[in-house]
């Protein structure tokens, strides 16, 4: 945040073009507002009427709730006169005029809620002035940024913040994270002219979605990097052979990255042409179980609605395990997405891919995937999603031929304090076809294997560095199957920095 205030400050003093110059009087005309603030003019805030940050929460006609719990005889709300005299000219678009003012303040209120609003207001839209020079747009969205977030660590439930910030990350062209503040700030039941510019917004992010960038990367314990069975013993024949340590589960520590863009050139008004790029890799002491994933796709993207869309994708992917290749994949992808109302949305695939393995030919074969998904926010600090999926894999070997379903669901919540819990579960059921003797002592009975993954993480976004904030997963696996040796535990403890902005 200071690093953000500081920069800021320096631009402001050292080059402050005529459209954010200082404008008389304040009683003068103002001049003339920003270039595109979305049509948010709800926003524009008053000394005598304006609504505060929680107001978008409630009825016009209730009183402000903007105070969080604080220490006995402090208020979150400012009584300095000089806040008094940002907010007017705020109110008159005199952005450089109040964050001259509004500056100095967060130094000496860093915990009033109204100068930091008043802040982000003022920088948020004065970045929007007509003829500013790109380094001082983007310090001014920054801070803005910086200013919406630090309150939202304190008050995740504050809808007019995090509207606010979402304009924020639209003016900077972050159109993923905009839609998302967008998307959970509706839930909270705004005005409806309120709802109507923001359904536009959300319209325009829709239409010009051109790059789309995504990273990570983390450092994760293991219990079983190998996804192997601990038994010391299988029976043939009621007869107990010993096994070999190679073949049982290994522990380890992993270095974890992965990474991927995209990128939407324009066909038309209505189609766009996808293609896009993804990597993962983890690595571990020595190579053995070093594994990286690439794959790439691409292809037409239509525009059916303004709420519906769908993408046919030719996909490619390769897969390397222990510094060697292991597989390529090669298909089309169909994507269907859409926006039932603000909050709720359903996802629909089907994929179709030829697999081919460079060395176990008898796993090549082709594989088909369905799934149906639904992401629905609750509130504007809980979301909660669900997947059903369907798979089937053919195999030159019959009894690696599998067919299986699949189901996950599970929530995030905002938390004040700046903490964000995550909580998730995961059912597989897989059934592969018969042919496992000595696995299983009746080679007409298929191995039916049932899978459970339990996962939990804790994000605190009050931490940010470039963006990131760590976050701690843990994650419970179990596999139980009626071959042996195909069953498993496995716990994974994943300290990961998350990209936030």
């Amino acid at each position: 945040m200071m690093n953000a205030l500081c920069t800021l400050i320096v631009l402001l003093l050292f080059h402050t073009p005529s459209a954010l110059a200082e404008s008389g009087d304040a009683s003068a005309a103002p001049p003339e507002p920003c270039r595109d603030c979305g049509g948010v003019q709800y926003f524009r805030p008053s000394a005598s009427s304006a609504p505060t940050p929680s107001e978008s929460n409630q009825p016009s006609k209730a009183p402000p709730a903007l105070r969080a719990p604080a220490s006995p005889g402090r208020s979150h709300l400012s009584s300095d006169p000089r806040v008094n005299t940002a907010r007017a000219l705020v109110e008159r678009n005199r952005f450089a005029e109040a964050l001259k003012i509004l500056l100095p303040l967060v130094a000496d209120h860093p915990d009033q809620t109204d100068v930091r609003f008043l802040l982000g207001l003022a920088a948020s839209r004065g970045s929007q002035a007509r003829g500013l020079p790109d380094e001082q747009r983007e310090a001014l969205l920054d801070a803005a940024i910086e200013s919406f977030r630090s309150i939202l660590i304190r008050r995740p439930d504050l809808v007019r913040v995090r509207l606010e910030l979402g304009l924020a990350f639209y003016f900077k062209q972050q159109d993923n994270l905009a839609r998302e503040h967008f998307e959970r700030a509706l839930v909270g039941k705004p005005p409806e002219t309120l709802v109507e510019n923001v359904t536009r917004l959300l319209k325009v992010i829709r239409a010009r979605r051109r790059w789309d960038a995504w990273f990570g990367f983390s450092i994760a314990p293991d219990t079983n990097i190998n996804a192997a069975s601990d038994a010391e013993f299988i029976y043939i024949q009621g007869l107990p052979f010993r096994r070999g340590a190679t073949g049982r589960a290994s522990t380890g520590i992993g270095l974890v990255g992965w990474g991927g863009g995209e990128y939407q050139y324009p066909l038309a008004e209505r189609w766009r042409l996808r293609s896009g790029l993804n990597v993962n890799h983890r690595e571990y002491k020595g190579s053995r179980w070093d594994q990286t994933f690439l794959s790439g796709y691409a292809g037409p993207r239509w525009l059916i609605t303004r709420d519906t869309e769908m993408s046919l994708l030719a996909t490619a992917s390769q897969r390397w395990w222990g510094g060697s290749s292991l597989n390529y994949d090669y298909g089309a992808r169909l994507e269907v997405e859409h926006r039932v109302f603000a909050g709720l949305r359903l996802s629909g695939r089907a994929q179709w891919s030829d697999r081919k393995f460079q060395q176990q030919k008898q796993l090549e074969g082709p594989l088909m995937v369905f799934s149906l998904g639904a992401r629905y926010v609750l509130f504007p600090t809980v979301q909660v999603h669900a997947l059903v999926g369907y798979q089937q894999q053919d195999a030159v070997s019959r009894a690696w031929s599998s067919a299986g379903y699949w189901t996950r669901g599970g929530t995030v919540v905002a938390l004040p304090g700046g903490f964000t819990v995550g909580l998730s579960a995961e059912f597989r059921w897989t059934e592969f076809e018969p042919g496992w003797f000595p696995f299983i002592p009746d080679n007409t009975t298929p191995r039916k294997d049932q899978t459970r993954i339990l996962q939990a993480t804790l994000l605190n976004r009050a931490i940010t560095v470039f963006g990131f904030s760590p976050q701690l997963a843990f994650s419970n696996q179990v596999r139980e199957s009626n071959a042996q040796l195909w069953d498993f535990k496995r716990n994974l403890v994943e300290m990961r920095w998350v990209r936030q902005f």
